[in-house]
């Protein structure tokens, strides 16, 4: 939400309003409040043509918020009203968050850090496989597309498979040792070499002026002393270069090879650095996202400014995405020295960053003006409550609670066997739940269709009340 309003119209329906009115009590919102309750039940079975012709907006307001799952033109509203229409939360819970998110500052997004996406094992791909991937990685949000080449096997289409990757608009690195697969990236237009050692530097001499980059690694991830030739060569030839100490495996020297980043910083405090984190993400048997997380707030407080990663083992599929969000995220936290925590929660992905829960007084009280025979489904922490005119059920196995419920018409046994499970799984992994909604998975929650969201909803409800 853009430019903070100073009086809020907040419009609902009969059922919503006492859960609406105590929440905007509960909070203080840094703006005068007034609530518009309209005659209807469910508040997301309104549609903008249908509140156009019932709702007066007051004097003053600069802002009506609509239920999050309202149907139709929302600028026609705005026309109608002269006022800012928006959608607001599908729960409305979620109120004083969304209108605390919008205080965030407006340079939210801004990184340093480049990532470099790895095609493994290049010589081995199609090359239509090896382009879709390298498009998958930039659709992610890879700066850099880095050709991976294998120990042994040659790639005679290198120069070519550059070349076109160069032509469609990708930057190119490659990932070599040999000289000769070095000058061939180079010379058909990759702009980075990883890597370059005490044992292959001087094919970089040839581009002395040229702008292409080369990462200078130590003979052994333990022996930093032995990059200090080979930058200094670089230096003195006018070849951009940057230091990578090399991050190690766990067991094998993780915490000793951070440390050799942070006397790189010491010994070359102006000198770019480059991370390849897949030896933490890759093999660690643990999901990518939080290592990833951690691993750039390493990152962004050491200065480190490039970083390697790739996709090959299941658990860190996405994790190109992952590191997209995480440098946006350390980035604001460093600049703005200020915790990572309820600023971007794209990257709580299983558990959720806050669980959505009702009393159940609450629901009760609620169950208490229901007068029809739509099954409501909430969730706590431990507990599924289901409800409608008719009945009122609270458990935790699902198969008891669906027994309670009365129904045989095959169609609503799928539609609530669906949602029981739903439920029950967002209680096991601590999420929360909303009926008819999708789960949250961070950044891997798939966009929702708020008309497709109403049609359903209409949908059940004619369902259920025909006879």
């Amino acid at each position: 939400m853009s430019d903070s309003p100073s009086s809020v119209l907040f419009v609902t329906g009969r059922l919503a309003e006492p859960a609406l009115r105590r929440v905007l009590a509960e909070h203080e919102l840094p703006f005068r409040v007034d609530v518009a309750v309209l005659g209807i039940t469910v508040a997301a079975l309104m549609t903008t043509e249908w509140i156009a012709r019932r709702l007066e907006v007051p004097g003053g307001t600069d802002l009506v918020m609509l239920p999050g799952l309202v149907e139709g033109d929302v600028d026609a509203l705005a026309a109608q009203y002269g006022v800012r229409v928006e959608r607001g939360p599908k729960d409305l819970r979620d109120i004083p968050q969304y209108f605390g998110r919008a205080a965030r500052a407006p340079d939210y997004g801004a990184y340093r850090i480049e990532i470099l996406a790895e095609i493994n094992n290049a010589p081995r791909m199609e090359r239509d496989a090896l382009h879709a991937m390298a498009a998958y990685y930039r659709a992610s949000g890879a700066d850099v597309i880095d050709l991976g080449m294998t120990p042994g096997r040659d790639f005679p289409g290198l120069a070519d498979t550059v070349r076109t990757l160069v032509a469609d608009g990708f930057r190119v690195s490659v990932d070599s040792l040999l000289p000769g697969e070095i000058r061939t990236a180079l010379d058909a237009g990759a702009e980075l070499v990883l890597s370059v050692n005490g044992g292959n530097y001087e094919v970089a001499e040839a581009y002395a002026g040229a702008g292409k980059r080369f990462v200078v690694i130590p003979e052994t991830p333990s022996a930093i002393d032995t990059i200090d030739p080979v930058v200094n060569a670089l230096a003195r030839w006018n070849v951009p270069y940057l230091i990578d100490p090399v991050l190690e495996p766990i067991g094998y020297g993780f915490m000793r090879s951070l440390e050799r980043y942070a006397e790189i910083r010491r010994r070359y405090p102006e000198a770019a650095q480059l991370m390849g984190v897949g030896n933490i993400t890759e093999l660690t048997s643990a999901d990518s996202t939080g290592v990833n997380a951690l691993l750039i707030a390493i990152c962004e407080e050491l200065g480190v400014r490039s970083v390697l990663t790739t996709e090959v083992i299941p658990w860190a599929r996405g994790a190109v995405r992952e590191i997209d969000v995480a440098r946006r995220l350390m980035h604001y936290a460093v600049a703005h020295n200020t915790i990572p925590k309820h600023v971007d929660d794209r990257l709580v992905t299983v558990k959720d960053a806050r669980i959505l829960e009702f009393a159940e007084a609450d629901l009760r009280a609620m169950h208490a003006e229901v007068r029809d025979s739509n099954f409501r489904i909430y969730t706590d922490r431990d507990t599924i409550t289901v409800f409608n005119a008719d009945v009122f059920v609270r458990g935790t196995d699902i198969q008891e609670i669906f027994a309670q419920l009365g129904v045989e018409e095959p169609g609503h046994a799928f539609y609530l066997g669906k949602e029981l499970a739903k439920a029950r799984l967002a209680i096991q992994l601590g999420k929360s739940y909303r009926q008819e909604g999708p789960l949250d998975w961070g950044y891997l929650t798939p966009p929702e269709d708020p008309r497709r969201e109403h049609q359903k909803l209409t949908h059940r409800r004619k369902r259920k009340d025909a006879p």
